[in-house]
């Protein structure tokens, strides 16, 4: 098995760039101090928050095997259009089977990241309801795809995540908003629907890969968004005394 073949952008260019433009917008608005309460209101600072997505989009092109199913066919050196995306399947020779892999940007950092917000905020119970409604509607809604794996229309995990959270805690519903749906659309869309890969010719199925990662990456973004649309701090008092 080549080992540059695991790695591939898991979108098409003009998609990537797109991500890659929303991404450059928010440094632009941190820069100005438009985003720097936001990020506070998340739970971590600007720039881990930045360079935890930019991680994530440059992290999207690695793949990490774990597993491998034999394969009659493998679908190969194509692009495939699901919902508006087009995603694309890597170029393979002489591959074993369907290579089932970890994606570094669409599942290790951002799930490292939920259980990292998850233990700071302590939102254990609130945590658990988010990810499984999360993770209910996903797997309903996620489709196998010839030659990707499973795949998800792009704004549902967004959607629907924005609803939860807001749901069970307009204070919290930023990191709620990052752990349900990250957590909640692997599990949905990926875990849960590893059974079904088989038979679908993809090369590599990848867990937060192609068919989820630009949900995920989605995800991240609105959590930044719905800590921008939280309280601001209350402004102190004539002659109270500010601290240093």
């Amino acid at each position: 098995m080549p080992f540059g073949d695991l790695h591939y952008l898991p979108l098409t260019p003009p998609f990537f760039s797109i991500l890659a433009a929303v991404l450059v917008a928010l440094l632009a608005l941190i820069q100005v101090g438009a985003l720097q309460y936001a990020y506070r209101r998340l739970g971590i600072s600007s720039g881990a928050a930045l360079l935890l997505l930019f991680g994530s989009l440059i992290g999207s092109y690695f793949n990490i095997p774990v597993a491998h199913l034999p394969e009659q066919r493998i679908v190969s050196g194509q692009e495939v259009a699901f919902y508006g995306m087009r995603y694309v399947v890597p170029v393979v020779v002489d591959w074993p089977g369907t290579v089932i892999a970890i994606n570094v940007g669409g599942c290790l950092i951002p799930g490292l990241t939920s259980l990292y917000l998850l233990i700071r905020h302590r939102l254990w119970v609130r945590g658990a309801i988010a990810v499984a409604c999360v993770a209910a509607v996903c797997h309903l809604l996620a489709r196998p795809v010839p030659g990707i794996g499973i795949a998800l229309p792009v704004f549902v995990p967004a959607a629907i995540t924005a609803v939860v959270a807001l749901l069970l805690s307009r204070e919290r519903a930023a990191p709620l908003a990052y752990i349900g749906g990250t957590l909640g659309t692997l599990i949905g869309a990926d875990l849960l629907n590893l059974g079904s890969v088989g038979g679908l010719g993809a090369p590599i199925a990848s867990i937060g890969g192609a068919g989820t990662f630009d949900g995920i990456f989605l995800v991240g973004i609105l959590s930044v968004l719905l800590a921008s649309f939280g309280a601001r701090p209350s402004r102190a008092k004539p002659g109270s005394i500010s601290p240093g």
